[in-house]
């Protein structure tokens, strides 16, 4: 029992203690105490043995709010758990205690303990913003008082017990009053009058500075703007402007940007400018002035000869009340440019002018002027172009435009002279003068034909009053100095090489030229065969005093046409042949009989006869063609193309009978052609017949090499028939006379191969007529036209010739029928025979 009854003693005691003493443990611990930090001994404190807080669940009892202190769950003690912060669980009350109730288990006891937070100096003064703006005007006296609000502070005591510093100035003080009230009053004191001009806004620093140890201090900064009042009048920077402006200035040119200031603030310093005095007056039309920007700008145009100095008073005023004003003045001194262009006049004008007007001769007299004065008047003057006219100063001012270098005309028939003048200036400036001076004409130029030589082709039988060429002089004279006459010249040595026996003619008897057009025309018809070249001169002469006149050679050539047909020549040896007609291409025209032997069973290619013809004409109009007219198809007979040669198509049989009518037709080649034909009768006998009648005809002729005769027919078929019984009847006789035959002509053979190979190989014959050269070889016979002659060739190098041969301009054209492709030539060979033919210069 006693045991038991011990603890219970202990409690009682303790109750009883608690009860003398109030009830109630106090404890004190300085805000922001760390936490860990032991307030006191709780359990101790209440009579707690050791263990039992642990054990009886000693604890605190949460109010509402936090704490920040806890008992320590082993030891009992009471601790600071979390930050203390006195102002923010007190505020401003003082003492700041907290009640807190502690409660144990068995039995259930509740405990009240009072902790105290002790302030310390935590908190600095604040004031209710970092800056504070303040507006005085500067018209306030000294010693005008303007309340502050001032600082503040969380800590109680004398850690909120503030004083109060400001910044040095010369112009405000800070005051502290009491009051009934526990705050001070706080005032700002205006110690030295104000100017905004000089000081538009003072910054001062406020300090608190509170009681504790160590003590806080906190700032505002007092910005004080000074209000203005209209105590200054706008001042211009320059009393007075100097202003140089050229002449030309445009309009809107600034003249000057005048700037006049107010310290004023606000209206009182807005600023109005107006010229208040134009010197001269005219002025006004000139010059402006923006109101507001102080702007000066030229409105009119200045003229350095009219005014040359401007004076204008601008008057600034304020918008204050009452308004200021300040004035200034502006010289405007007008700077002479270069703005007017020499002039140029012509006083005398002496045109045209003669070509041939001697050098120095007076064209026109000018006067030159510039209205600039100094360098800008200094005129130089220059004549363009160059040549050939120039100019010469007579006295100032003055100048003669006279001729440099003599004149043509025709090579320029008029000048446009220019005058130039340009004067001193930077930059300078020039005027010009157009003189027009034409050049009058004086006939110093003959007629010139466009060529020395004309050569004109004319085709023969062309209708009388033909038109043949058109001449043309060029005379580069004017007017009646350049009309050019035209006539053919007489006794010049022109005339017509004609044919034989018709001796030389003057040429005014064949052509005649236009007297005003030079159109040469034909006076009657031309004949190639008669005329082939007419060469003469025509002259041109000009109107001019004296006329001059030019002269040109033409040669007249006489273009052959196709108006002869193809002649029939005679048997060498026979009597007269027959005559040949032409006729058109389209049948033979009329023709001869001739006729020839041939032997039975001559074998096929042997010649029979020739055929030969010439034609007048000339070039491929006197190139002659053989055809076999009749009998058509495949007869016994041939003939050669160009050869004219009749040879034997083939064998000759009995079954030929004994006579063969061949009628053979010869045609040129000329457009349209012309042909003439040939009756040949071929009587076919016994070879040694034959022999006999080719001795016969190779004693009158040799122009046959094959034995074959070539005679006119007797009559008609009885003659024929004679003939050969007279032959028969005389077989033996003439076999004789035959074998004689036979060795004559082949001695005659090898003496025209000997004279043929050592004779010169052609020679022509010239004359005052038209020659005719022809080259005959087996591909027949062409004939050339011989355009003049002078000399006489006979051999290679022995003399000079003017021979002309025109060859043909056309191929020839290809021979109808395989046998005529057999003897058709070249015709490159065939010209190249020809051109062989011609001596060489």
């Amino acid at each position: 029992m006693g045991v038991c009854w011990g603890p219970v003693v202990r409690v009682l005691v303790l109750q009883a203690a608690w009860a003398l003493g109030g009830g109630q443990v106090r404890y004190s611990v300085p805000e922001e105490a760390k936490a860990g930090t032991v307030v006191g001994r709780l359990a101790q404190d209440l009579g707690l043995e050791a263990g039992e807080p642990e054990a009886r669940r000693l604890r605190l009892v949460a109010q509402g709010r936090r704490a920040s202190v806890e008992v320590s769950g082993a030891s009992g003690a009471l601790v600071v758990s979390s930050r203390l912060d006195r102002e923010e669980l007190c505020g401003k009350s003082a003492p700041c205690a907290l009640r807190l109730e502690v409660l144990v288990e068995r039995p259930l006891r509740v405990f009240h303990v009072e902790l105290e937070v002790t302030d310390i100096n935590d908190n600095a003064p604040l004031f209710p913003a970092a800056r504070r703006n303040l507006s005085l005007s500067e018209n306030n006296p000294p010693g005008s008082r303007f309340p502050l609000e001032g600082a503040s502070d969380a800590d109680v005591g004398a850690n909120a017990q503030l004083s109060y510093t400001l910044s040095p100035s010369e112009h405000f003080r800070i005051e502290e009053e009491e009051s009934n009230s526990r705050s001070k009053s706080l005032f700002l004191v205006l110690a030295k009058p104000l100017d905004r001009e000089t000081v538009p806004v003072h910054r001062l620093l406020l300090t608190a500075r509170d009681g504790g140890r160590p003590s806080l201090t906190g700032t505002v900064e007092l910005v004080i703007s000074v209000l203005d009042v209209n105590d200054n009048a706008p001042q211009f920077n320059q009393s007075v402007y100097n202003v140089l402006l050229p002449e030309d200035a445009l309009e809107g040119t600034l003249v000057a940007r005048l700037s006049a200031t107010d310290p004023d603030v606000g209206s009182n310093r807005e600023v109005i400018y107006e010229i208040d005095t134009f010197v001269p007056p005219s002025a006004s039309d000139v010059f402006s002035i923006d109101a507001k920007s102080g702007e000066m700008r030229l409105t009119g145009a200045l003229d350095f000869e009219t005014v040359t100095f401007y004076d204008l008073h601008v008057k600034a005023t304020d918008q204050g009340n009452p308004p200021l004003s300040g004035h200034c003045k502006v010289v405007v001194e007008v700077v002479d440019v270069n703005d007017n262009a020499p002039e140029v006049w012509v006083t005398s004008l002496s045109v045209p002018v003669p070509e041939d007007a001697a050098v120095g001769t007076v064209v026109a007299l000018l006067s030159v002027s510039d209205r600039d004065s100094g360098a800008n008047g200094r005129v130089r003057c220059a004549v363009w172009p160059a040549a050939p006219f120039g100019l010469v100063a007579t006295f100032a001012g003055s100048y003669s435009l006279v001729l440099r270098e003599a004149l043509d005309r025709e090579r320029v028939p008029e000048y446009e002279v220019e005058v130039r003048a340009e004067d001193g200036g930077a930059p300078p400036l020039r005027a010009s003068r157009g003189v027009r001076v034409p050049v009058s004409d004086v006939n110093d130029n003959a007629p010139a034909f466009a060529q020395a030589v004309y050569t004109v082709l004319a085709r023969e039988n062309n209708a009388a009053g033909a038109e043949l060429a058109r001449l043309w002089a060029r005379d580069p004279d004017e007017a009646g100095n350049g009309r050019v006459s035209y006539s053919v010249a007489e006794g010049g040595g022109g005339g017509a090489a004609g044919a034989a026996g018709v001796g030389w003619r003057a040429a005014s008897s064949y052509v005649s030229v236009d007297a005003e057009s030079g159109r040469l025309w034909a006076l009657q018809p031309l004949d190639y065969e008669e005329l082939q070249v007419l060469q003469f001169e025509v002259r041109a002469v000009d109107a001019g005093e004296p006329p001059l006149c030019g002269n040109a050679t033409v040669q007249l050539f006489v273009v052959d046409e196709n108006d002869n047909a193809p002649a029939l020549l005679a048997p060498a040896g026979g009597g007269p042949g027959p005559g040949a007609a032409g006729s058109s291409a389209s049948g033979p025209g009329s023709s001869g009989a001739l006729w020839a032997w041939a032997a039975w069973g001559a074998p096929a290619g042997q010649v029979v006869a020739k055929i030969r013809a010439v034609d007048a004409d000339s070039g491929y109009n006197a190139w002659l063609r053989y055809e076999l007219w009749e009998p058509r198809g495949k007869g016994p007979f041939r003939v050669g193309l160009y050869s004219g040669e009749v040879s034997t198509a083939r064998a000759l049989e009995e079954a030929d009978g004994p006579r063969q009518r061949l009628v053979i037709v010869v045609r040129d080649h000329g457009e349209p052609a012309r042909s003439a034909t040939a009756t040949l009768s071929v009587s076919l006998v016994e070879g040694g017949e034959a022999a006999l009648a080719a001795a016969g005809s190779s004693s009158s002729s040799s122009s046959s090499s094959s034995g074959a005769g070539l005679r006119p027919a007797a009559g008609a078929e009885g003659g024929a028939a004679a003939a050969a019984a007279a032959a028969a009847a005389a077989t033996n006789v003439w076999l004789v006379v035959a074998i004689c035959a036979v060795s004559s002509l082949f001695l005659l053979a090898v003496v025209l191969y000997g004279a043929s190979r050592w004779a010169p190989r052609a020679a022509v014959l010239s004359g005052r007529g038209p020659a005719t050269l022809v080259c005959a070889s087996e591909v027949g016979s062409w004939s050339y036209s011989q355009r003049q002659s002078r000399s006489l060739c006979v051999a290679d190098g022995a003399g000079k010739s003017d021979l002309m041969v025109f060859s043909p301009n056309f191929p020839l054209p290809p021979p109808p029928g395989p046998a005529a492709k057999e003897t058709q030539p070249e015709p490159p060979a065939l010209l190249d025979t020809v051109v062989d033919c011609i001596p060489r210069p």
